[in-house]
């Protein structure tokens, strides 16, 4: 029987890192080698399985149909070479290693100075790795093996994922006061399309402030912007419009130090659902519905 060669992890790492950088030296980096090594790992790489996998250019790198493909297979690879050692330490202490965790940006400066210094203090050996990044690439990160879990607000299409409901985010109108008193809540109905600023595509609240709002003229006629929750704060508190924002950005104090005032959005889905995911069948469930009840109890 011919003696079957394959590749290394080290080998499949050189490759995502190159997919992940786009660019020979940023790849190196990443991994702790020199552009040398990593060059020559690749090298080898394509030598073992018999073709090319990147076309190499002095100003771009770009991958072949199939170096693509093995690329998709080397994440999954290396995904599942990182579960063993997940199995390992699921067997342990809870919440030890390093773990890697995406969150969104409406949620991650509001909830995030609470969360730390509780978990540096009960967990000490747990290595949290952040990264703020909306919905969407966070859940391609999840699958695609770069994070290990998302904390994001529900309804969102994250795929095949499992998750725990931390708590119920409700949903405000933020505006300037006219002098009047105002009413303790703001309808659906009430509220003015052409004024009205929200974040832009890609931001899941948008997408939650519109459901709640369940207009059609809202969602045509409010303007998108491609800012943080406090510039669009900002923007309203200079006169330019109204907002929705999320129950947890007020109790963190976005609205001090302006003239704003905020009333509950009165409409039947006026909540977004603050939740943990993470893949299916991950060995390290029992350490991702700990945290997350570390997280809600942080809140």
């Amino acid at each position: 029987m011919a003696a079957t060669y394959l590749p290394t992890l080290k080998q499949l790492q050189y490759l995502v890192a190159l997919a992940d950088h786009g660019h020979f030296g940023r790849a190196a980096e990443a991994v702790f080698v020199t552009q040398s090594t990593l060059s020559a790992g690749l090298r080898d790489l394509e030598t073992l399985i018999g073709v090319t996998l990147v076309e190499r250019t002095r100003r771009v790198v770009r991958f072949t149909p199939v170096g693509e493909r093995i690329t998709a297979k080397a994440r999954r690879v290396l995904r599942e070479a990182e579960e063993l050692g997940d199995l390992a330490r699921a067997a342990g202490r809870p919440l030890t290693g390093e773990m890697r965790m995406s969150v969104i940006p409406t949620i991650a400066p509001f909830i995030l100075p609470r969360l730390l210094p509780a978990l540096r203090r009960d967990y000490p050996d747990l290595k949290l790795f952040l990264r703020e990044e909306p919905s969407g690439p966070a859940c391609e990160g999840l699958h695609g093996g770069r994070t290990d879990c998302v904390l994001l607000a529900l309804p969102f299409a994250c795929g095949e994922v499992a998750a725990q409901v931390l708590f119920d985010d409700r949903l405000f109108v933020a505006f300037q006061s006219d002098g009047e008193e105002p009413p303790a809540s703001i309808p659906a109905a009430d509220i003015d399309e052409t004024r009205l600023l929200l974040l832009e595509d890609g931001h899941c609240l948008k997408d939650h402030a519109l459901a709640a709002c369940n207009r059609p003229e809202v969602r045509a006629e409010a303007t998108m912007l491609g800012t943080s929750l406090h510039t669009v704060v900002q923007m309203v508190d200079n006169g330019l419009g109204i907002t929705i924002l999320p129950e947890m950005a007020l109790e963190a104090g976005i609205l001090d130090h302006t003239s704003l005032i905020a009333r509950p959005l009165a409409a039947a889905e006026a909540v977004r659902h603050v939740a943990l995911v993470w893949r299916r069948a991950s060995p390290r469930e029992g350490d991702f519905r700990l945290l997350a009840d570390v997280l809600a109890a942080a809140r």
